[in-house]
């Protein structure tokens, strides 16, 4: 893993602000950093405020990579992937962060802070990290995935 991978951008709603502090202190100590869009606080907020500026981030190739929480998941996801370029996949367990690597080269993890338990959110990221496109005919639909 080259350097630009170890740096993340993070960006969470106030449902996933504790779960995006736990995530930053655990994926702290495997040696990534991170560009954190906020929110900074449980105060109740709007997603859309820091999802935008983490999908502009990756869309423009400042980061490679990104993690994304609100309550559900579903929220953040839908607003990161209006970004060209974006391809968050909700992930709530192991086989989906895998098969989002692997089969669409995802680039952002959404989590839904308030459906998984803080343990497994964190294997879900660590595989979503680890895990490689497989490319291939893979490449031939992620390809497809923007619009014209």
């Amino acid at each position: 893993m080259n350097a630009d991978e170890k740096i993340l951008g993070i960006a969470a709603d106030h449902a996933g602000y504790e779960l995006k502090e736990t995530v930053k202190k655990e994926l702290t100590d495997m040696g990534y950093t991170f560009k954190d869009f906020g929110t900074f606080s449980a105060e109740s907020m709007d997603y859309p405020d820091v999802a935008h500026p983490l999908a502009a981030a990756v869309a423009a190739g400042e980061l490679k990579r990104g993690i994304a929480i609100c309550g559900s998941g579903n929220g953040i996801s839908m607003v990161l992937n209006k970004h060209a370029d974006v391809r968050a996949a909700l992930c709530w367990n192991e086989e989906i962060a895998s098969l989002a690597r692997q089969h669409n080269d995802a680039n952002i993890c959404s989590l839904p802070a308030r459906f998984i338990p803080e343990s497994l959110a964190l294997s879900i990221v660590k595989i979503f990290l680890e895990t490689d496109f497989e490319g291939g005919r893979h490449q031939r639909r992620v390809n497809k995935v923007n619009c014209q």
